[in-house]
């Protein structure tokens, strides 16, 4: 935030946009990837049940927001899969676009990871992680069918041993999660911790339409710039026919114009 403050006063909005996106990414892929952060990973996979796991989800989701890829990359690590269902299914078209499948398509490759290891043996209790199959799909239906990560995600999720109890959780709150039992059963613990995922979706959101707001508003100028340009080109072109005409007409009668003998 302090490089984006920096910056203002000497690049544009759009740089600064394209700057901030940039380093968020550089990130994120670092909190994902990077052997020294495996302590800081093991803190987010408690953010459900841990008061300090929390706190550092919450400081980085502020951030983390404004990048819908990184949001749900956060989310997996801190294992908040309904959240990450809803940030899915709350993206609109614009948000679909180039560089969010690019990022995708890296998370994809990540989830086959050693860093990714416990979400891919919670698969094999499908009925106790519903919203971590719901997010898969999810990300799976977001996908082109003939990319790489399509087969990749889709592989993987062939594995997953399907049960009935399925089919009853599918439909339940999104966010119940947070009020279960966790495998230690300290009940306590999750009440304290518990995250406000409503209030944090909703920030999501808003900043997400604030970026699409931002994104439109730079369209519309760079089409009254090029409409500006064509226009000042159009008034040239008609300047210099018009003075062309001018001083054809001021020559005598049958005398050629200038340079033509």
């Amino acid at each position: 935030m302090l490089l984006l403050q920096h910056s203002s006063t000497a690049k544009s909005d759009c740089e600064i946009c394209v700057l901030f996106f940039n380093y968020l990414q550089a990130l994120n892929l670092i909190l994902l990837t990077s052997t020294e952060l495996g302590e800081l990973r093991s803190l987010l996979k408690k953010s459900l049940v841990d008061s300090c796991g929390k706190d550092l989800f919450q400081s980085l989701y502020a951030s983390w927001r404004h990048s819908p890829m990184a949001t749900i990359s956060l989310c997996l690590l801190a294992q908040a899969y309904s959240h990450a269902s809803c940030v899915i299914q709350s993206l609109g078209e614009e948000d679909i676009n180039v560089k969010f499948l690019v990022q995708l398509d890296k998370l994809i490759r990540l989830l086959e990871t050693p860093v990714f290891a416990y979400l891919r043996l919670q698969l094999l209790e499908p009925g106790k992680h519903t919203w971590l199959l719901k997010t898969l799909y999810g990300l799976l239906m977001l996908l082109p069918q003939q990319s790489a990560a399509f087969k990749i995600l889709r592989t993987r999720l062939k594995t997953v041993p399907f049960s009935e109890n399925i089919k009853r959780t599918s439909s339940a709150n999104p966010y119940s999660q947070i009020l279960q039992v966790t495998e230690d059963g300290n009940r306590n613990q999750v009440t304290d911790s518990a995250i406000n995922f409503p209030s944090l979706l909703l920030q999501f959101e808003n900043m997400q339409q604030q970026h699409r707001n931002h994104l439109k508003g730079q369209l519309q100028s760079r089409k009254s710039a090029s409409a500006a340009t064509l226009s000042q080109e159009i008034q040239r072109y008609e300047e210099a026919h018009s003075s062309s005409l001018s001083e054809i007409s001021r020559l005598p009668s049958g005398a050629p114009p200038k340079g033509i003998s």
